[in-house]
């Protein structure tokens, strides 16, 4: 059961834009929650989503990778709306490539944006979060982060870390009233799928339904959780193939 009307509810998503951020977007606001989210260069699609849910959806510029821009970030939602009863940490980027081929900067870039990312805008955020009586954060891992994959090394790491920092920030958080939580959405084809063929084609063959994963459904676990008030520290799969 939720404490009190969607419509007071206010939820924040980094990588609004992105191809699964914005889903959630979306769907959020389609439930009838109050949403801001971040983007870092996709103005245009900010707008859009703004212009979709007018008076509902909020679009804040931020790079999650630098503390400080998240920290800004959490007063443009302070600011706004007073409040904040879910953080949805969706924002990341990939750099594929062998790990013997792999630089150094394409590392750190995808630990900064992907794990400290998530750091950065929970330690900013969490504040907020208990002022207004605990509430949710959901971090959006990946399948990669349990299985490895080949060519993704760095991602991979990335998304196995922040199951770690999920469950270790649940067992801080719950004296706060604050559930953290994980979803594994599998491959799909939105964002950063699309650009990668051969791995899409070799998603559709491990999948048991032999198809990607749907941005929806995964959209509608996202919801789910945001709806329960006992539920922290776990990992929600969204795969139609063995974990």
């Amino acid at each position: 059961m939720l404490y009190f009307h969607m419509a007071e509810k206010v939820v924040f998503v980094t990588g609004g834009t992105g191809g699964f951020g914005s889903v959630l977007a979306h769907a959020l606001a389609k439930k009838g929650y109050n949403v801001g989210f971040s983007y870092l260069k996709n103005e245009a699609k900010a707008r859009d989503i703004e212009n979709a849910w007018p008076g509902r959806a909020a679009a804040y510029r931020a790079d999650v990778s630098d503390f400080e821009n998240a920290r800004a970030m959490a007063k443009f939602i302070s600011d706004k709306w007073g409040r904040l009863d879910a953080l949805i940490n969706c924002a990341g980027i990939t750099r594929d490539g062998l790990l013997v081929k792999t630089s150094i900067p394409d590392w750190q870039e995808v630990m900064d944006v992907n794990l400290k990312g998530v750091f950065n805008c929970v330690k900013a955020c969490l504040p907020l979060l208990i002022d207004s009586g605990g509430g949710h954060i959901i971090n959006i891992s990946s399948y990669s982060g349990v299985k490895g994959k080949k060519g993704q090394a760095a991602y991979s790491a990335s998304k196995a870390a922040l199951i770690g920092l999920t469950v270790g920030a649940s067992a801080e958080l719950g004296q706060y009233g604050i559930k953290v939580n994980a979803v594994l959405p599998g491959y799909m084809p939105t964002g950063m799928g699309p650009a990668a063929g051969e791995a899409m084609e070799k998603a559709k063959q491990d999948s048991m339904l032999g198809a990607l994963s749907s941005p929806e459904d995964a959209a509608g676990i996202v919801v789910s959780v945001l709806e329960t008030s006992s539920i922290t520290g776990q990992v929600f799969p969204v795969e139609s193939r063995v974990m």
